[in-house]
């Protein structure tokens, strides 16, 4: 509900430039873009940010999908864990993100009612090599 949100108001050279190192994926429903995620790799740690799923798709499971890609992607080029971030009045996000296994690590009150809540995932305990069948 926020306009000034930067997602509403980067330049194309700052989309560009965030872009550049993205692991993220777009869903898409024939030629319609249905939903976006972008995450970076910081060591063995997958940021994850700007989660979007149009309105009238959501709770269709595209944000389950494209969470669980971008962890596999992440898991690919040696993140070992995931963090992300929403907003405390976000409650479907909360939800969906404590059913995939992230947890509450921290809570920073943003001094208007509303706080912005860090989660984090141990995405697996294998090596990606001891996942296949011999």
């Amino acid at each position: 509900r926020d306009p000034d949100m930067p997602a509403l108001t980067q330049t194309l050279e700052q989309l560009e430039a965030e872009l550049a190192d993205n692991l993220g994926l777009v869903a898409e429903r024939g030629p319609r873009i249905v939903g976006a995620i972008r995450a970076v790799a910081a060591d063995e740690l997958l940021l994850i940010g700007r989660i979007a799923i149009v309105p009238d798709q959501q709770g269709e499971g595209i944000g389950r999908m494209l969470l669980e890609a971008v962890e596999e992607r992440g898991w690919s080029v040696g993140c070992r864990e995931a963090e992300l971030f929403t907003g405390s009045h976000s409650d479907a996000n909360l939800r969906l993100y404590e059913r995939l296994g992230y947890r509450k690590t921290e809570q920073i009150d943003q001094g208007d009612g509303t706080a912005q809540i860090f989660m984090r995932k141990h995405l697996r305990t294998e090596s990606p090599s001891s996942s296949s069948a011999e």
